[in-house]
C-alpha cells in the first residue's frame, strides 16, 4: 500500500510539474506510427555504419572465426533479451520518453534524469555526430573534394591533444544534421516517409551483400582459412600486461571487450520507446516493434559476419584498410564497383540512421522539459505536433560535437571527439540499461497491482541473464579499459549536482509567485 502511494504521489506531482508547462492552447502528440513505422524505426536506428566496420577491431580482439561468431551472437542474445524486458515496461507506460520514464517510476526522478543528461550530452548527440561523420566520410570515394583533410577551417589547438576544425567532410556532416533536423521539424509524417524509405533501402543492400557474399563470392581458400580451425587464434592483439584471447580467460575478456564494438552496431534498438506517444496501439505495438526489429537486425548482423568470413581470410578481415570490412568483401563481389557500391549503400544505411536518433531522441527531452527537468523551451509542440525546440537544441549539440578533433602528436594523426564519446557510450548506456532491466524485477515487487498487458517471456531467467551478462561485460571495460569507461561513469555524475540546481531553481520560482500573491492580498486588505 505504501509503494501505491508513493506511486500516486508521484504521479499527482509530476502533473503538477506538467501543468506549469501548459498553455491554453497546448497541443498533443499524433499517434501517426503503425507497426510497420515503428519497426522501421527500430531497424533503421539499429542498422548504421558499425556492421560494415566494427568486425576488424573484433576480429584483432579475439582471433579466430568461431568465436567472433560467439561474440556476436552474445550482443544478439543480450540485445533481443534487453528487448523482451523493456516490452514489459514499454506495455506499463506507453508514453512518449521511454527509458526515463522506465527509470522515474521504478527507482527515483533523479535517475530518470541522469539517463536524460546522458542521453543529451552524450549517448543521442554523439551518436548522430558519430553517424553523420560516417556518411560524409563516404562521398569522397565518389567526389574527392569531400574529405577530413580538406579544411574549409584548419584545426585551432586547444591543446596539444586537442583542436577545433572544419573540413569539407565534417560541413557535410553538419548539414546533413541540420536536413534532417529540419524535416522532422516539419512533421511527424515527413520523418516517417524518410525513415520507412531508407530502412527499407539499407535493408536490401545488407540483404544484397549477405547473398553475394554467402552465394557468390564465397571460395574455398577462405573457407579453409576461417573454419580449418575456427577456435585457433591467430594475429590477436594484446589485451593488456600479458594476456591475449590465446588462454580461455583471454578468450572471455577479449569477447567482453569485442562488445563495445558488436553491442554499439545494435544499439538504440530500444528508441521507438521514446516516440511511444506517437506509437498507435502503443501497449503492445512499440513491444512488437522492438522485439521484430532486434531479432531481424541480429540476424542480418551473424549471416553478414558468415558472408565475410566466407569471401575473406581472417587476417584480411583482421587488417581490412581503414577497417572497412564490407568494401573489402564487395571488392572481391565486383573488384571494379565494389568500393564505389559500398559507399552508396553506407550513405543510405548512415542517412536513414540519423533519420531515426533525431526522430525519436527529442521526444526524450520534451518528457524531461514536460516536468521542468530541462530547458522550458523545449515542452511545447510546434503546429505540426512535434517537438520542434527539441529538436532544434538536439541537432545544435551534435552539430557542436562533429567539430572538436583528437590529435595524437606521437603519430601526427587526427582523429574525431565523437570516436571518444562512443567509448564513453557503450560502458553509459550498459549502466542504464542493467538498471532499467533491474527495474522489471523492482516493479514487480512496489507495483504488484500495475496493469501489464505484456510481461516479459521467460521471466525471471530472461532479465537474470541480462543483468548477469552485461554487468560481467561493463566490469571487464571497467578493468581493462578505463580510459574510455570510467569517463564515461563521470558524465552520469555531472549530472547529479545539475539535478539538484534545477530542482532549487524550481523552488525559488515557485515561491516568488506565491509571495507576490500573499503582498497583494495584504494590500487589497
Amino acid at each position: 500500500m505504501q509503494s501505491s502511494n508513493s506511486s500516486f504521489s508521484r504521479i499527482t506531482v509530476d502533473r503538477k510539474l506538467e501543468s506549469k508547462c501548459q498553455d491554453p492552447n497546448r497541443r498533443e502528440f499524433a499517434r501517426g506510427l503503425s507497426l510497420f513505422d515503428s519497426a522501421m524505426l527500430v531497424v533503421g536506428a539499429m542498422i548504421g555504419s558499425g556492421i560494415f566496420i566494427v568486425p576488424a577491431e573484433m576480429a584483432r580482439q579475439i582471433g579466430s572465426a568461431g568465436w567472433l561468431l560467439v561474440a556476436w551472437g552474445v550482443a544478439g542474445a543480450l540485445t533481443i533479451a534487453g528487448a523482451l524486458c523493456y516490452g514489459e515496461l514499454s506495455a506499463m507506460m506507453p508514453q512518449a520518453g521511454g527509458m526515463y520514464f522506465y527509470l522515474r517510476e521504478a527507482y527515483s526522478p533523479l535517475w530518470g534524469f541522469l539517463y536524460g543528461w546522458t542521453l543529451f550530452s552524450v549517448i543521442e548527440t554523439g551518436t548522430i555526430a558519430a553517424v553523420a561523420v560516417a556518411f560524409a566520410r563516404f562521398p569522397g570515394v565518389l567526389w574527392p573534394p569531400i574529405s577530413e583533410d580538406k579544411y574549409l577551417m584548419a584545426p585551432v589547438h586547444i591543446s596539444s591533444h586537442y583542436a577545433v576544425s572544419l573540413s569539407t567532410a565534417q560541413a557535410l556532416a553538419i548539414a546533413v544534421i541540420a536536413l534532417l533536423t529540419f524535416g522532422n521539424t516539419l512533421g511527424l509524417r515527413y520523418g516517417k516517409l524518410v525513415q520507412n524509405v531508407f530502412t527499407v533501402a539499407k535493408t536490401i543492400a545488407l540483404g544484397g551483400l549477405i547473398i553475394l557474399g554467402i552465394l557468390l563470392a564465397g571460395n574455398a581458400a577462405a573457407l579453409h582459412a576461417n573454419f580449418s580451425h575456427p577456435w585457433r587464434p591467430q594475429g590477436i592483439d594484446s589485451l593488456g600486461p600479458g594476456l591475449t584471447a590465446a588462454t580461455m580467460t583471454g578468450m572471455f575478456v577479449a569477447i567482453c571487450l569485442s562488445q563495445t564494438g558488436s553491442l554499439f552496431s545494435a544499439d538504440s534498438w530500444h528508441n521507438i520507446a521514446f516516440a511511444a506517444g506517437e506509437v498507435k496501439r502503443p501497449e503492445c505495438n512499440v513491444t512488437l516493434a522492438m522485439v521484430i526489429g532486434t531479432i531481424a537486425v541480429i540476424l542480418l548482423y551473424i549471416l553478414a559476419n558468415v558472408a565475410y568470413l566466407m569471401t575473406l581470410p581472417l587476417e584480411a578481415i583482421q587488417h581490412a584498410p581503414a577497417d572497412r570490412v564490407g568494401t573489402a568483401t564487395l571488392r572481391v563481389i565486383l573488384p571494379d564497383v565494389g568500393a564505389s557500391v559500398m559507399a552508396a549503400a553506407i550513405m543510405i544505411s548512415t542517412f536513414g540512421t540519423i533519420n531515426a536518433l533525431t526522430l525519436t531522441g527529442a521526444r526524450v527531452y520534451y518528457a524531461m522539459a514536460r516536468q521542468r527537468l530541462f530547458f522550458p523551451f523545449a515542452c511545447k509542440l510546434n503546429a505540426a505536433s512535434v517537438p520542434a525546440s527539441s529538436l532544434k537544441l538536439q541537432g545544435l549539440w551534435a552539430a557542436v560535437l562533429v567539430l572538436p578533433r583528437t590529435y595524437n602528436p606521437a603519430t601526427q594523426e587526427w582523429g574525431n571527439l565523437y570516436s571518444n564519446l562512443l567509448d564513453y557510450v557503450i560502458s553509459a548506456a550498459l549502466i542504464f540499461y542493467v538498471l532499467t532491466v533491474a527495474g522489471v524485477f523492482r516493479l514487480r515487487i512496489t507495483r504488484p497491482d500495475a496493469a501489464r498487458p505484456y510481461r516479459t517471456i521467460g521471466y525471471p531467467v530472461v532479465p537474470a541473464f541480462y543483468i548477469l551478462t552485461a554487468s560481467a561485460i561493463l566490469a571487464i571495460l571497467f578493468a581493462y579499459r578505463p580510459a574510455t569507461t570510467w569517463p564515461g561513469l563521470l558524465i552520469i555524475l555531472l549530472g547529479i549536482p545539475i539535478y539538484f540546481l534545477i530542482g532549487w531553481a524550481e523552488r525559488i520560482r515557485d515561491f516568488q509567485p506565491a509571495k507576490s500573491e500573499a503582498g497583494d492580498l495584504q494590500s487589497a486588505e
